[in-house]
């Protein structure tokens, strides 16, 4: 059988194909995303703009094809933070299930950070050892702290990129005065999440998603971010990494090797974000996966809703 996983994340719609065996096993077959904005200039007063929706419909057009091509028999599609949150989302939703018979299932922000579990937990090895799992995205944050065997915390913070761009509208480059004004909002809002660290003390930084790809990529002078589907990322490469995002402008950074177009705008804010965190929890360690939503989907239908 083969499965078709949409998510239908803020930034980015990710379509993920994969072939289910008997026994269960599964095999990714193929993966494409597109760049959506859906929370671009509406997203901190909860709402989805035309020109939004109009690019959402677009990337399910091109999503569809592939579907089709490929043969698929059942399509899963997930709402998250800005579907989740917006006033007009159920418009939306009806839009893509008029157009193209596809349901969208709106998933709340624990659900979410659950799904992302199961996906790193397939690249990743997690052991018995208390991990912090980040997934940055356009509306939402899951931050989880977690071993191989269950999740000790799991919060879905409404930090997401676009979210900060639209509150802080930072310069280019980002000044200092500004920066200090992300974290100090960041440190106030992200309490929850330090007083569970103090408690379970992770020491290893699992990112998964848009952002960490993009550094991996970065640091490894454009190189597949999934190929293998996770890869330790020196604290000290990354540090420096951060430093040199900082002081670039969009120009600068489009010239980066590895640096994907659309992340180009976020990644400033992103690795604020990841810095903050990584020396309030005194993080020694830091993991890129290549799973995150998606694949923790597939892996949820497999075990849960397949017979």
């Amino acid at each position: 059988m083969r499965i078709a996983v949409i998510d239908l994340g803020t930034n980015t719609f990710n379509l993920l194909i994969a072939n289910v065996n008997d026994n269960k096993s599964f095999t990714i077959e193929m993966s494409a995303k597109h760049a959506v904005q859906l929370g671009k200039g509406g997203i901190n007063n909860k709402t989805i703009l035309p020109d939004a929706i109009e690019r959402g419909l677009k990337a399910i057009e091109a999503h569809m094809q592939i579907i089709t091509h490929m043969g698929v028999d059942n399509i899963y599609a997930y709402g998250t933070s800005a579907i989740r949150n917006a006033t007009n989302s159920n418009n939306f939703i009806n839009l893509i299930k008029e157009n193209y018979n596809v349901q969208v299932e709106i998933i709340t922000g624990n659900r979410e950070a659950e799904l992302i579990y199961h996906g790193v937990a397939q690249a990743v090895d997690l052991s018995s050892q208390k991990h912090l799992i980040m997934d940055i995205g356009g509306g939402s944050n899951e931050l989880i702290i977690a071993n191989h065997k269950e999740i000790f915390f799991k919060h879905s913070f409404p930090l997401g990129i676009s979210r900060l761009l639209d509150k802080f509208t930072p310069s280019d480059p980002i000044t200092a005065d500004e920066v200090a004004r992300v974290e100090e909002y960041l440190e106030k809002e992200l309490q929850l999440l330090f007083d569970a660290a103090a408690t379970h003390m992770p020491k290893v930084l699992v990112g998964s998603s848009g952002s960490f790809d993009t550094y991996r990529s970065v640091l490894t002078k454009g190189e597949d971010p999934c190929k293998p589907p996770s890869f330790k990322i020196e604290i000290k490469d990354y540090l420096q990494l951060h430093k040199q995002l900082l002081k670039s402008n969009m120009e600068e950074r489009l010239t980066m090797p590895g640096m994907e177009p659309m992340r180009v705008e976020m990644i400033v804010l992103a690795s604020i974000f990841t810095r903050l965190v990584i020396e309030k929890i005194g993080i020694t360690h830091m993991v890129q996966s290549c799973y995150a939503l998606k694949e923790g989907a597939v892996w949820d239908i497999v075990h849960h809703h397949l017979k």
